[in-house]
């Protein structure tokens, strides 16, 4: 296998660990909580963040390990669960996530609120396992 910039990755879990904090400090708790455009917005921005993050320590664990060409997002995450590094339930998440963002970002569609808000809710059991599985990889 290849070597890993353990140190880009770190960075970029640092850089998580912020956006989460700072969801957490305007995510409100409850669904009615969220109608306010400015609390709306500022979520969605950071969960695209949070994705765009992920989706770049997987990159850099892709490459680092020679995992091989990534055609796009998809088989990144693919070849990483195909190998191990990630679980296949974590694996699946991270789609999940992907598919927010996109919607987010390139508004395929209405944006969905309650969509948004199951996300935001579900946020930390997603990008909790995602930093601990990573965290466990370069601990090896």
């Amino acid at each position: 296998m290849g070597r890993l910039d353990r140190e880009r990755i770190l960075v970029k879990v640092d850089q998580l660990d912020r956006y989460l904090a700072e969801l957490s400090v305007v995510a409100p708790e409850r669904r009615e909580a969220y109608a306010e455009t400015k609390t709306k917005r500022a979520c969605e921005r950071l969960l695209q963040l949070c994705v765009e993050v992920v989706v770049d320590i997987c990159a850099l664990l892709v490459s680092g390990l020679r995992l091989g060409i990534p055609s796009e997002v998809d088989d990144l995450i693919g070849k990483l669960a195909q190998h191990g590094i990630l679980s296949d339930e974590l694996a699946r998440t991270i789609r999940r996530m992907k598919g927010l963002r996109n919607v987010l970002v390139h508004a395929y569609a209405q944006i969905d609120d309650d969509l948004v808000f199951e996300a935001l809710s579900e946020r930390e059991a997603g990008f909790s396992a995602f930093r601990r599985e990573i965290i466990a990889l370069l601990e090896r």
